[in-house]
């Protein structure tokens, strides 16, 4: 009979942090992406759910602000 190995949580070890590189190209691209999001006008705001009020907050971040789970 074979032998049946139990299966290892994820919840028993944090995941690895990205490495200085990967979070700096993350860092940008987030920022090109609010860069983005300030060019659009109501009808594709409306078009992805959220209003110009919630997209001027987002766009107005600067670079060092991470998303809350980028910080885990």
């Amino acid at each position: 009979m074979p032998t049946v190995t139990p299966a290892r949580s994820s919840a028993c070890c944090p995941p690895a942090r990205p490495s200085l590189s990967l979070r700096i190209v993350q860092r940008f691209a987030l920022w090109r992406q609010r860069r983005q999001l300030a060019q659009l006008d109501a009808t594709q705001l409306d078009d992805i759910g959220i209003s110009a009020e919630e997209a001027r907050t987002e766009a107005s971040r600067g670079l060092w602000h991470a998303p809350d789970h980028w910080h885990r």
